[in-house]
């Protein structure tokens, strides 16, 4: 079952956090937040789901975002959690409205998105971000497009 939510990110001012905690809006995950075609990745993902069967999946962002973290640090799907779990920029990253202390999903979340998703929808994922910034930028590659939204 699908509930779509559009992933137009709410303002990093409007991000709950611990008190006395202030995000940085320079952090390289708030930047890279702003880089990446969140609508555009979310509608490759739910064409791989049942629009009306099943449990509600998991808000495409959640997921998009922690496919990426678990990339971009090459980390394994528990330790992806646990860096989630652990770091609100991270959780900033993949869409949560807040700070929260436990985890958003279980590990076995991730297996079983790369089972549903298939190369297929990782390819378009990775051909939508680098549509999307080298049309901004006229940058090419997934590590130069992630190294430049970090760097502005």
């Amino acid at each position: 079952m699908i509930r779509y939510v559009s992933q137009k990110q709410l303002p990093l001012e409007g991000f709950d956090t611990p008190p006395g905690m202030i995000l940085d809006p320079t952090n390289r995950w708030v930047k890279l937040r702003d880089c990446i075609p969140w609508d555009e990745l979310s509608e490759s993902y739910y064409k791989t789901l049942c629009s009306n069967l099943g449990r509600p999946a998991k808000d495409a962002g959640i997921v998009i975002g922690a496919v990426i973290i678990k990339h971009k640090l090459s980390v394994s799907d528990e330790e992806t959690v646990e860096q989630i779990r652990e770091n609100p920029y991270l959780q900033y990253f993949i869409g949560l409205k807040g700070f929260q202390a436990q985890a958003p999903f279980a590990s076995s979340l991730l297996v079983e998105i790369r089972k549903r998703m298939g190369q297929t929808v990782f390819d378009e994922f990775h051909e939508a971000i680098i549509e999307t910034v080298s049309a901004q930028t006229g940058i090419l590659t997934w590590q130069r497009i992630s190294d430049r939204c970090i760097s502005e």
